[in-house]
């Protein structure tokens, strides 16, 4: 692979990162992040979207007319969508009971547009498919990261496995209470604003930026 793939790759797991970087994608992140198993199975889900939006939008940017280029990407993205959909349906029914509403809001999920506009309509098949495959992880990154401590937390389990020992909590003698806010979206959105400021304060290239 060669240096300018894998910046293409690499770079928007930190430094060019959808989330803390770029601020996109914020919304569902506070949306499916309350358990680990969901915010997985999402960023999975949006990586695929991405990048496979982005090889068919880079395959035909020669053949799309520019004023209905916005319509023939979201059709793309809907059609991928519902098979990501249908996908989790027939192999992971309850994870997408969990999701809900949210697997279909993918398609309105400003990463994908961005990249498709900024990035598949420009670049070759290949490139693209790297570019969504970075942005994809860089976005799934900060959800699991999110989902764990939320989850931790919150409920003292991950993936619905008991890590907190019973014996620690108050009702059994002990000093431990579960932080009921960190289900809340509004503790979410703390910690992706923690981790932006941590992110932020460790790279001087965005601290010069600001």
């Amino acid at each position: 692979m060669n240096e300018k793939n894998k910046l293409v790759l690499f770079n928007p797991l930190s430094k060019n990162n959808p989330i803390t970087v770029q601020m996109l994608g914020i919304c569902s992140a506070l949306a499916v992040t309350a358990k680990l198993e969901p915010a997985i199975v999402m960023a999975v889900s949006v990586t695929a979207v991405v990048a496979f939006a982005n090889v068919i939008i880079s395959l035909l940017r020669n053949t799309i007319p520019n004023r209905i280029r916005i319509i023939v990407q979201l059709v793309v993205v809907a059609a991928l969508v519902t098979v990501v959909s249908e996908i989790l349906k027939a192999f992971a029914y309850d994870v997408s009971k969990m999701l809900s509403v949210y697997v279909g809001l993918i398609i309105t999920n400003c990463i994908l547009m961005g990249r498709l506009e900024a990035f598949a309509l420009a670049n070759r098949p290949w490139e693209s498919f790297l570019d969504g495959i970075g942005n994809g992880l860089g976005y799934g990154i900060i959800l699991v990261i999110v989902a764990f401590f939320r989850e931790l937390l919150g409920a003292g389990t991950l993936f619905n496995i008991r890590v907190i020992p019973e014996a620690w909590y108050i009702k059994s003698g002990g000093f431990y209470e579960n932080n009921g806010m960190m289900i809340m979206p509004t503790m979410a959105l703390m910690l992706v604003a923690v981790i932006i400021w941590i992110h932020r304060s460790r790279d001087k290239e965005l601290q010069e930026k600001n």
